[in-house]
């Protein structure tokens, strides 16, 4: 919290599900605005929201999600982070809200802070102009973080007879889920800007005030 407070953050966007925040509601210093945006709520499956759970059940898990199932359910959920309505309408107020100096500095998170964060992160990233490979490299240090942090878990999952590829796919990321969400953004935009333009409601104005915002341009 100490930290937390010491960024003097404005405000906080939190991308999970309801059921995600009310399991771990977000504690934040005194003054900060929190701003809930479910990117999952059309999503009859809520992929990342709903697999992490399932690693107590090594059993029901191997049979939901084993022999790579696990990975393909996250591909599939990349692409609805671009495809489903409310991902659409959420993370074009996070990329407003993120446009506007007034509400800066601000920070954005879901559960684990790779999958929602991670293409918001992403596609921020490429429309700022960050070539492609240094998006990647920076989406996929998620791995030199997150994967130590849940170690423990991992190792008591496997030992319990789990898949290991499960916790793999779960709690890591994999170069191909991103590539899932850029190829549904080219698919169904072409570029990032008609992703912004067409896609998040966000018009070429909006789109360079934000470029000249964190680019040092005013």
């Amino acid at each position: 919290m100490k930290k937390l407070d010491a960024l003097d953050l404005k405000a906080v966007y939190d991308l999970r599900t309801v059921e995600e925040k009310e399991r771990h509601p977000d504690e934040l210093p005194s003054g900060v605005d929190y701003i809930w945006l479910d990117v999952l709520a059309d999503s009859p499956q809520a992929g990342p929201a709903q697999l992490e759970p399932l690693m107590e059940d090594p059993k029901k898990a191997n049979a939901a999600l084993g022999g790579g199932k696990a990975a393909e359910v996250f591909k599939q959920s990349y692409r609805e982070f671009v495809s489903l309505p409310s991902a659409r309408r959420e993370f074009s107020k996070l990329f407003l809200g993120l446009g506007d100096k007034k509400q800066l500095p601000a920070a954005f998170h879901c559960t684990t802070g790779k999958d929602r964060t991670g293409w918001a992160a992403a596609a921020l990233l490429t429309l700022l102009g960050v070539p492609k490979d240094t998006v990647y490299e920076d989406y996929l240090r998620s791995n030199d973080y997150i994967i130590p942090a849940y170690q423990k878990a991992i190792d008591g999952f496997v030992k319990a007879g789990g898949d290991p590829s499960i916790p793999e796919s779960i709690l890591g990321v994999k170069k191909e889920y991103l590539d899932a969400a850029f190829d549904e953004m080219q698919t169904k935009y072409g570029s990032i800007e008609k992703y912004f333009s067409e896609g998040l409601g966000i018009d070429a104005a909006q789109q360079k005030a934000i470029r000249d915002l964190y680019l040092g341009r005013n």
